[in-house]
């Protein structure tokens, strides 16, 4: 990650069930202030606690849903990071509950990249999908075939 990007020094809350995935998130972020959460009673805690530029918010195992919408709340960036709810409804109902960004977790190695579009991007219309997702089209619709985004827009 470059140091002097976007994301030097921003305050992000990572939550996942995976310790694994914490840890990769913590080492590709590593310029960030990071905090991490296992379950969603510790996150929803550092959420009305701290102040944080980012969250990014795994769906299954820590009811990934309910966060989005604290963050929401608390007016926080969320990105939402899946492997078992990719899917077209999964991807609208992110959408539709306020992510800033979808992100399938075998692209984890790119979290900055894609948190650093989020920032950018941020002065978007809310619900806008922004150069996050200019970087997943051909992603998705090879995961989603063809005309996927037909039944979530």
């Amino acid at each position: 990650m470059d140091k002097t990007g976007l994301l030097k020094d921003k305050k992000i809350l990572a939550v996942d069930d995976e310790p694994d995935i914490l840890e990769s998130i913590e080492e590709a972020l590593d310029g960030c202030d990071v905090d991490t959460a296992g379950d969603f009673d510790s996150a929803a805690e550092l959420l009305h606690s701290k102040v944080y530029d980012v969250a990014v918010l795994d769906i299954m195992g820590v009811r990934g849903y309910d966060l989005l919408k604290m963050a929401k709340e608390k007016k926080v960036r969320a990105v939402m990071l899946t492997n078992h709810a990719l899917s077209p409804d999964d991807f609208a109902k992110s959408m539709r509950g306020g992510a800033d960004a979808y992100l399938p977790k075998n692209r984890l190695s790119e979290i900055d990249v894609f948190l650093e579009d989020v920032l950018r991007d941020d002065c978007q219309q809310p619900g806008a999908l922004g150069m996050w997702f200019d970087r997943l089209k051909g992603y998705y619709e090879k995961r989603f075939g063809p005309g996927w985004r037909v039944s979530v827009d």
